[in-house]
């Protein structure tokens, strides 16, 4: 390790546990000058990949969508608004110069949904490379889908489970498929308590509901690598730190007032969102949880730390919710081509 390496190592870790310097635009911009992560790392190519995304009709999940197709890749981008989406599609072309982008409409708190748009996905499309989890949303007030699950949940934890379960054959195909999660860094605050999981009315908060199913997807972004060990499909899940983002805005305006100059920007946020999608898989490995093009470790306080059967307790749990058996991404026969309710 170089001199430069080692004060880099030094620096980094000192501004991850202080937390605001290392969440801030102030860490990134001293680690991109410093690691050998960004220091070393070559131009990426994405160029012959295919990239489904939630969330990119604005912030970190439009960011990537942009980076992606400008690096080569074929963008399908999931949205839920046909009038936001067509907006988007034009945004990402101008600023990418690629004309490979692309939208399919469905909406993630809608279980039924999800499940027409992944059939259609794979009809369509034979070959999936990465499939990044980015959308998420802070409801203020408690509120439930048709099952009665409360939105966070569903559209943030078991939704994301259902459409990596149904793709997960294409993701197989093509030799070396990830999947990145886009968690939050407030993940940090929450253990993974399934009692809390699909939150309660009583007492809801919205940004503690999903500072807590940030902290169910990074769980199960690792439970998801165990389970597909030797599939050549790799797990991921990562937090971009504090961006300047509408959502962000809206859910929290005090926080946002106050942090605002120290807030990212949204292509800053993707930078470690792309970085998974190009680098090289082997260093990687899977089931990680990284920051910063930096693997992190998944709990800083003690009093966070869950059972160790916790997170296959929320693999059932979620397969459960979603109508699907636990076992369903490696079924072969029965049911429907991909073991799902027709």
């Amino acid at each position: 390790m170089t001199a430069r390496a080692r004060v880099g190592s030094v620096v980094d870790a000192v501004a991850e546990a202080s937390v605001v310097p290392g969440f801030s635009r102030v860490g990134l911009a001293v680690r991109s000058r410093l690691l050998p992560e960004f220091t070393a790392a070559r131009p990426a190519s994405a160029a012959g990949r295919t990239v489904l995304i939630t969330g990119a009709t604005s912030g970190i999940g439009h960011a990537a969508a942009v980076a992606l197709a400008r690096q080569g890749a074929a963008v399908h981008f999931l949205a839920r608004d046909e009038g936001r989406a067509g907006r988007a599609l034009a945004q990402i072309i101008a600023a990418s110069g690629s004309v490979r982008v692309s939208y399919g409409l469905a909406d993630l708190e809608d279980l039924g949904s999800v499940r027409r748009f992944a059939r259609e996905f794979r009809a369509a499309c034979p070959r999936l490379d990465v499939l990044i989890h980015n959308a998420g949303t802070i409801h203020p007030s408690y509120r439930t889908d048709g099952a009665g699950t409360e939105l966070t949940y569903a559209g943030q934890v078991v939704a994301p489970f259902l459409l990596t379960a149904m793709l997960l054959p294409t993701l197989s195909a093509s030799g070396a498929g990830r999947v990145i999660t886009v968690s939050s860094g407030g993940m940090y605050t929450q253990r993974l308590d399934l009692t809390a999981l699909p939150p309660a009315e009583a007492g809801y908060r919205g940004a503690s509901a999903y500072a807590r199913v940030k902290r169910a997807q990074v769980a199960l972004s690792a439970e998801w690598a165990r389970r597909t060990a030797g599939t050549g499909v790799a797990f991921h899940a990562m937090h971009p730190g504090w961006a300047d983002t509408p959502g962000l805005a809206a859910a929290l305006p005090r926080f946002h007032r106050i942090l605002r100059p120290l807030l990212r920007t949204p292509e800053q946020g993707a930078d470690t969102i792309t970085w998974l999608a190009t680098a090289d898989p082997a260093p990687l490995g899977s089931g990680g949880f990284w920051h910063d093009r930096r693997r992190r470790p998944e709990q800083l306080l003690p009093w966070t730390r869950e059972a160790a059967s916790a997170p296959g307790r929320l693999w059932d749990q979620c397969a459960g919710a979603a109508a699907i058996a636990a076992d369903v991404p490696f079924c072969t026969s029965g049911g429907t081509a991909d073991g799902l309710p027709g």
